[in-house]
């Protein structure tokens, strides 16, 4: 089953521990965690997490830590593409309450997959979209 669709800073967050991360958030990973649920990381994250090491706004080894957990045989975390059904479901985001482009993305995968995003950001809530945090 899946639970939820992790946002960026989400992923970065439960990887380094940070306390930024909410107890709620963090539960709802170590719960899915431990029932065996699927977490997934839409492919936007990988590339925002490449855009923001170049910023220099997070670690170098964001995108390492998030590959070893990716390729781990065992984990929860499985990233999810950015396909021609995610392009549909995305304009059924509106553009003006989610304006960063990741972000609709990972918004249009929780909606079209009927499962909750993990995310800090409010914005993303919609009726449509529980957003958990």
């Amino acid at each position: 089953m899946i639970a939820a669709v992790a946002d960026t800073h989400t992923i970065i967050w439960y990887l380094y521990g940070d306390a930024r991360l909410s107890t709620r958030a963090k539960n709802t990973i170590d719960d899915a965690i431990s029932a065996g649920d699927t977490l997934l990381i839409s492919a936007i994250t990988c590339v925002e997490m490449v855009y923001l090491i170049e910023k220099e706004r997070i670690a170098a080894e964001s995108l390492t830590r998030l590959a070893a957990i990716l390729n781990d045989p065992a984990t929860v975390f499985e990233a999810y593409p950015v396909d021609l059904a995610i392009a549909r479901t995305l304009s059924r985001i509106d553009r003006e309450q989610i304006g960063d482009m990741p972000d609709r993305i990972i918004a249009a995968t929780s909606l079209h997959l009927g499962v909750p995003v993990i995310s800090r950001d409010a914005k993303i809530s919609t009726p449509e979209i529980t957003t958990i945090w």
